[in-house]
């Protein structure tokens, strides 16, 4: 039987500028709390992704973003904006704003401005122009990320939602779509990885303002 005791990486924040977050799919309700207990002694702050309940520990649950947050790190400098081609990619685009704002960052979100409708983008073009990232999330054939890459000077995340039709695939044709974008320079991650594009976006913004 596998040794079910945490091991966790309390040392990550000094060297990462970010800290060790609780992937909480697969872990039990007891494994997920004793995790987050631990780093919110060690840090002041804690935060689990893919909690499918409130674990009723101080924290605020998300059920949106499946997040549970217990408190924040300090304001930071930055201004990352995220953008969502349809109501149905919020999740994913929560996932991700809310873990820039769990880093400290006051973040931007423009919802509902997908291809299908493209004079819904270009009437919020001022409000992310001046973003010092951007993070795009969208399913479907995953052409959002192509669009704004070609308005836009930033630095662009593209993130494929697993939202669509059957070809589709559970996003795999958003993913194939954006890793072949047109618009050259924009970085793609993993399907439904809202955590992730926060990071990359968080890396960007420690260089950037330090």
């Amino acid at each position: 039987m596998f040794d079910s005791a945490l091991n966790l990486d309390l040392l990550r924040l000094d060297r990462q500028g970010f800290p060790e977050v609780v992937f909480a799919r697969g872990k039990t309700r007891a494994q997920t709390i004793s995790a987050l207990k631990r780093l919110h002694d060690a840090h002041g702050h804690a935060l689990a992704t893919g909690v499918n309940e409130d674990l009723d520990i101080g924290g605020l649950y998300d059920p949106i973003s499946k997040l549970y947050r217990i408190g924040q790190m300090p304001i930071r400098p930055g201004w990352p904006c995220v953008l969502s081609a349809g109501t149905s990619d919020q999740f994913i685009a929560e996932e991700a704003a809310q873990t820039l704002e769990f880093l400290g960052y006051e973040t931007k979100r423009i919802c509902d401005v997908g291809v299908a409708g493209l004079h819904r983008l270009l009437d919020r073009v001022d409000d992310f122009k001046t973003a010092d990232v951007i993070i795009v999330v969208a399913g479907m054939e995953g052409a959002l990320p192509s669009v704004v890459g070609g308005l836009v000077p930033q630095p662009i995340i593209a993130v494929p939602t697993s939202v669509g039709y059957g070809t589709s695939y559970n996003g795999i044709a958003a993913l194939l779509g954006m890793l072949n974008s047109c618009a050259a320079g924009v970085s793609v991650m993993n399907i439904d990885n809202g955590f992730g594009a926060a990071i990359a976006a968080h890396r960007i913004l420690q260089r950037l303002h330090s």
